[in-house]
């Protein structure tokens, strides 16, 4: 049962490892900043693609416009000339072409409104790329203060001080007794330092006597 759970601590402990690496806080900054510029290209396709509707159904309008025209100078020219049924054909399709004409500016007006909403959406995905952009840099150098401050922690942990103070203290405790040896001998030295110095005083009897009898001859002949 033991083996079991020492198994699950180490398999926890590893997938614990990869998540804090999976949750690098600069690496999802990256990730993000990925994901909006994917968001961004998006946006700048679907709003080329709508820009091109937009230009096509620009281009059709004028197109129909210009039927419109044609039909009309035809009417004209066929009622001027007494050719009544060609007039009607020619109104009836001019009719047509306004029908179809109007129905094209009502769809123009809903792209430009949709080509709008495209462009407003576009530029507020780049104001937050550039917010993200910015605030990337700053939680960037936050990251990497915090991260510093962490290792210089995490090393100050690690320092062996109570190791260094035990051994202070006996490395002082060595110089203690060095100087409790030393002190000692000088205490044992000044007592055999006197007796040398006393006996090298000690005068015996006769060295004495020789010294008084030369000082009297000396009296002696000196009368």
């Amino acid at each position: 049962m033991g083996i079991f759970r020492r198994i699950k601590t180490i398999t926890m402990a590893e997938i614990n490892g990869l998540l804090d690496k999976i949750e690098d806080p600069i690496a999802m900054l990256n990730e993000y900043s990925r994901e909006m510029e994917q968001e961004i290209a998006k946006g700048q396709h679907a709003l080329a693609r709508q820009i091109f509707v937009e230009k096509s159904q620009e281009a059709l309008i004028a197109q129909t416009k210009s039927l419109v025209d044609k039909r009309t100078r035809q009417a004209r020219l066929a009622i001027d000339q007494g050719e009544e049924s060609i007039a009607r054909l020619a109104v009836q399709e001019k009719l047509n072409h306004e029908r179809q004409l109007q129905l094209y500016v009502d769809q123009l007006e809903a792209i430009k409104g949709q080509t709008q909403f495209l462009i407003e959406k576009l530029d507020q995905l780049k104001d937050t790329y550039n917010q993200i952009q910015h605030k990337k840099l700053l939680l960037a150098s936050r990251a990497n203060v915090a991260q510093s401050m962490k290792d210089i922690q995490k090393a100050t942990a690690s320092f062996q001080t109570d190791n260094i103070v035990r051994g202070l203290a006996r490395a002082e405790e060595q110089i203690m007794f060095m100087e409790a040896e030393v002190q000692a001998g000088n205490q044992f030295a000044a007592p055999l330092a006197q007796l040398d110095t006393a006996y090298d005083s000690y005068v015996n009897e006769d060295e004495l006597t020789r010294e008084i009898e030369k000082l009297k001859n000396e009296k002696v002949a000196q009368f």
